[in-house]
C-alpha cells in the first residue's frame, strides 16, 4: 500500500491550494481504493480547513464537502494543535474526523509516508 501524506499550509479560501490538495486526495482515493493511504496534515492558515458550517456561494468549491469525501474514504485528517492554539480555534468543533495533533505526530507521519506532498 503506498502512504501518502499531503500537507495544506494555506487558508481554505483566497487561494486554491486547499481545493487542489483535496481534488488530488479524493481523485487518488476514488481511483486507487485500497492501494493508497492518504494522511493530511493541515498546518498554518489550512486550520481553517477543518471548521464545520463553510458557507460558500453556489457554484463554488466547498472545502468542508471536499474534506468529508476525503475522510469517508478512508483517508485521514490531523489539525496542528499549536497553529489551531495559536489561531483561537483549538477550543471550537472541528469537522467530524479531523483531529488536533502536535509535531511529534506530524514528524511520524512524514517519517511513514513513501511521498510528502505539499500545497
Amino acid at each position: 500500500m503506498q502512504n501518502i501524506l499531503i500537507v495544506i499550509n494555506d487558508a481554505p479560501y483566497g487561494s486554491e491550494k486547499a481545493y487542489n490538495a483535496l481534488r488530488l486526495a479524493m481523485k487518488l482515493k476514488s481511483e486507487y481504493k485500497s492501494e493508497v493511504q492518504i494522511n493530511i496534515f493541515l498546518l498554518a492558515d489550512a486550520v481553517f480547513c477543518g471548521l464545520p458550517n463553510q458557507k460558500t456561494p453556489n457554484g463554488f468549491y466547498n472545502i468542508e464537502t471536499m474534506m468529508k469525501s476525503v475522510i469517508n474514504q478512508g483517508g485521514i485528517v490531523k489539525s496542528c494543535g499549536g497553529c489551531s492554539e495559536a489561531r483561537g480555534i483549538d477550543n471550537l468543533n472541528f469537522i467530524s474526523g479531523v483531529e488536533l495533533s502536535n509535531m511529534k505526530e506530524f514528524s511520524k507521519l512524514t517519517f511513514d509516508a513513501d511521498k510528502v506532498l505539499t500545497f
